[in-house]
């Protein structure tokens, strides 16, 4: 199931998307509104087995999209991604970090500054390097700590991310060896769609999962790859993050960025960071299309 919140009769709804129309979710579980949020990672199996009535569908006049996560507790952000991190590092004249491949490394990013889809993005104060990251995020829907070979069962759906990125910033808070930091926290993007796991895990193959991302900027393609090209599988990625720490319902697990997947590793010097206007569009079939304007 496809899973939106979007803006209907000056209210957001939790909806399901399918062709082309959005079906209310609440009414359809016989539920408030609140009720459905409250218990929202408690109601996976009801969800998924939804039949789809077209008396509960409903026709916004233009669609406002919220970010269609309950109760987001934190955002992890893994660097799971070895094209990304190799092309990076080469760019500035870096060799590969052979304790890179030792265990997959993540930082917390800040779920205050998280947008929807359609979100008009400011462009920061003190930032001349803008940077945009394709991604894709796990949701917790199911309590696990130390988990190892179901780590998986943990994950409620996928949603497609975007790490907006601080380059100058970044590049000299890191200098001092903690962080990142303020390079990372002042936006991050969501959606429009929480994917359930039984939809993407079903075109999986040897725990690799299939989802296609291609970034364009402007309407140009800048980046293309599939999260089956992870060097760190997520089962691994969870599998760290719940060392001896509980990963609970609303926590987001992030991949890191793609191959490509960012202006950083494709060369600023030929494409140019983002400036006030750009359009970054992050496409996928599986996970729908995050669309986001620099102003």
């Amino acid at each position: 199931m496809k899973i939106c919140l979007i803006e209907y009769s000056g209210s957001y709804r939790y909806c399901i998307y399918y062709e082309g129309k959005y079906y209310e979710m609440a009414p359809m579980l016989n539920m408030q509104e609140d009720e459905l949020v409250m218990e929202f990672y408690n109601l996976y199996s009801k969800i998924i087995n939804l039949k789809l009535d077209d008396k509960y569908a409903i026709k916004p006049e233009a669609v406002k999209y919220g970010v269609p996560i309950p109760g987001m507790r934190s955002v992890r952000d893994f660097y799971a991604f070895e094209d990304h991190v190799k092309n990076a590092r080469k760019n500035k004249g870096l060799d590969m970090i052979k304790e890179w491949y030792d265990f997959p490394v993540f930082y917390f990013s800040c779920t205050p500054n998280v947008y929807p889809s359609g979100y008009k993005i400011k462009y920061p104060e003190k930032s001349k390097a803008f940077d945009y990251e394709m991604e894709v995020a796990a949701v917790i829907g199911n309590r696990t700590i130390d988990c190892h070979e179901n780590c998986m069962d943990a994950i409620f759906g996928f949603i497609t991310m975007n790490d907006w990125s601080l380059r100058d910033i970044q590049k000299e808070e890191m200098k001092v060896m903690l962080g990142p930091a303020k390079g990372k926290d002042y936006a991050t993007s969501f959606g429009p769609f929480l994917v359930t796991k039984d939809e993407i895990l079903s075109e999986s193959e040897g725990g690799k999962i299939n989802i296609d991302l291609k970034g364009y900027v402007n309407g140009k393609l800048y980046s293309q790859n599939n999260l089956k090209n992870i060097y760190f599988s997520f089962s691994e990625l969870l599998e760290r993050a719940s060392e001896s720490v509980p990963l609970l319902p609303g926590d987001v697990i992030g991949s890191g960025t793609f191959g490509t997947g960012c202006i950083l590793e494709l060369g600023p010097e030929k494409y140019g960071w983002l400036k006030a206007g750009d359009e970054v569009r992050l496409e996928s079939p599986q996970l729908g299309n995050l669309v986001n304007r620099v102003v």
